[in-house]
């Protein structure tokens, strides 16, 4: 299956679409008067009635050792859903006791259990049979990743739970192909490495893409023959608990996946700090990350591997299509609310292209079909909690007051929910608030610039280094610039493209390890050399 690029993918499923009207198109003015006409447009969509999701909550507890349970305390916490902030369930709250639970089922399973000791051929056919049941049931999940989360059903259902079926096949790939090397040695020895299994991960996934972030932990996990304890983000526990139960119907043993819903101060550091977890693997914030890695570390030096936050640059050339690089630099910002670690979110533009950039970006702004995530067409729903939306609108008024020029949106979207309008700004300057954020929203900041130079050194100026875009014609250009930039993936004229054999990680305060790909097994696996002495050897 060939890479995904998710810009391309949904502007197609949006083609057939009926689009609301572009009200810019008919009326053109200044920043303020296209903030009015977005605001008309709020209005409209403010009066329409939630859509019903076509799915019901099926599954709200713990799921420990092949069970269903309550959790310890009989806690419960409700799940909102973003578009009204009302409540879609009550979800069993874990904390410690609940892992501590959760973590002797894996270690047993692992230890004892069938899954580390049947052939590697066996768990690849259960991992596939898993991937299949998971794309029988992609409308209900991608329901319920809408209904917990706010992102556009299209987008759940025509990219990221497929998406999330291949990444378990290409997994199942590899369960029967990991094993050591034999290694010459000086002497007379037979030495090999054996590749085994960590033990007991434990596994901390974020509220952004919560499905995709199940298969980047789960699938290599258990293809290295691991047992597992995931602890789901508080805002969307519901599509993870659900995936579990199908890979018990697919016949993984009982304890080898254990998902615990609860809150990171309680059910996350239980798990971080816990003695009998082997590995530890984090995806959120950098400051949650650093507690993460303390926890870790005080414990028992656990290994961690951490995907955090990020700020990444997205370079337009002198030579760009301006209106190619507006496009796919709108995607790289505003897909999925803007709620990605490796949006675009910083936009340089050359100063030579710079003027007619921001005016087709903010256009392009406008344009963008805010609403329902249920209904057709709509590209952009909710940010996924009142606290995230609060963060941005504070974000957003900062760069108003630091001087930044406000060219779209700015605003909440409509008056009820948490939408927040496509904001552009233009002449961000680098010391500004919004400039050195990670806003997690539909926030795009463009800045100008002068040369290479110039750009490479701004670009690098941060505490992160996840990714970066360029936007060149020149092959020099795109090879300077993919060779100086310190980040982890560089897409070059495209954006977003995701593959399950693409690796993903960052630089500097963006986290540590990758995922995805070859390189995500060795999180999961320990090498040991094996030395025997040879007697008389007829060769070495």
């Amino acid at each position: 299956m060939a890479a995904k690029k998710i810009s391309t993918v949904l502007s197609r499923s949006f083609s057939s679409a009926a689009a609301p009207p572009c009200f810019f198109s008919r009326v053109r003015g200044g920043a303020g008067q296209s903030r009015l006409i977005g605001r008309y447009k709020s209005t409209l969509a403010a009066v329409e009635d939630p859509i019903t999701p076509p799915v019901s909550v099926k599954y709200n507890q713990l799921l420990i050792n092949g069970q269903f349970v309550d959790a310890a305390s009989g806690k419960t916490f409700p799940t909102l859903d973003p578009r009204t902030g009302e409540v879609i369930a009550h979800v069993a709250e874990g904390d410690v006791e609940d892992v501590n639970r959760a973590v002797s089922a894996a270690r047993k399973a692992f230890d004892e259990g069938p899954w580390p000791r049947m052939t590697a051929y066996e768990r690849s056919r259960i991992i596939w049979r898993f991937a299949d049941l998971l794309e029988k049931h992609t409308d209900e999940i991608a329901a319920l990743e809408t209904w917990d989360n706010g992102k556009p059903y299209e987008q759940a259902a025509k990219v990221e739970i497929p998406m999330t079926v291949r990444i378990f096949r290409y997994y199942a790939g590899w369960a029967d192909k990991i094993h050591g090397l034999t290694v010459p040695a000086d002497g007379p020895y037979h030495v090999q490495t054996l590749h085994e299994p960590i033990g007991v991960a434990g596994q901390i996934i974020p509220w952004n893409f919560p499905m995709l972030m199940f298969s980047w932990k789960v699938g290599p996990a258990l293809a290295c023959g691991n047992t597992v304890v995931i602890k789901t983000a508080e805002q969307t526990p519901l599509s993870a608990v659900y995936a579990a139960k199908l890979f018990h119907e697919a016949g993984l043993p009982d304890g080898v996946l254990n998902v615990v819903s609860g809150f990171g101060p309680t059910a996350g550091a239980g798990l971080a700090s816990h003695m009998d977890v082997d590995k530890l693997a984090f995806t959120g914030s950098t400051d949650t990350g650093k507690i993460v890695l303390e926890l870790a570390s005080k414990s028992n030096l656990k290994p961690v591997t951490l995907e955090l936050g990020g700020k990444s640059p997205f370079i337009v050339c002198e030579d760009a299509d301006v209106d190619q690089a507006v496009e796919l630099s709108h995607s790289a910002v505003f897909f999925n609310q803007g709620q990605c670690c490796c949006a675009g979110s910083r936009t340089f533009v050359h100063e030579r292209v710079y003027n007619e950039f921001v005016e087709k970006a903010k256009a392009r702004a406008i344009e963008r079909t805010v609403g329902d995530p249920f209904r057709e067409g709509i590209e952009q729903g909710p940010q996924v909690d009142s606290d995230q939306f609060e963060k941005i609108l504070r974000i957003i008024r900062s760069g108003v007051e630091s001087g930044a020029n406000l060219e779209a949106g700015g605003d909440r979207f409509g008056t009820t929910g948490y939408y927040i309008q496509p904001t552009v700004f233009s002449d961000v300057q680098d010391d500004m608030l919004i400039a050195k954020e990670e806003i997690f929203g539909p926030v795009q900041s463009i800045f100008k610039f002068k040369d290479l130079d110039e750009v490479i050194q701004r670009s690098n100026s941060t505490r992160y280094g996840l990714a970066a875009g360029i936007f060149t014609h020149n092959l020099d250009t795109a090879n300077t610039l993919s060779r100086a930039l310190k980040v982890g993936t560089v897409w070059i004229n495209c954006y977003d493209v995701f593959d399950a054999a693409i690796p993903f990680g960052g630089y500097k305060m963006s986290g540590n390890g990758r995922e995805k790909g070859i390189y995500s097994l060795s999180n999961y696996l320990q090498v040991k050399a094996v030395v025997t002495s040879l007697n008389n050897p007829a060769w070495l």
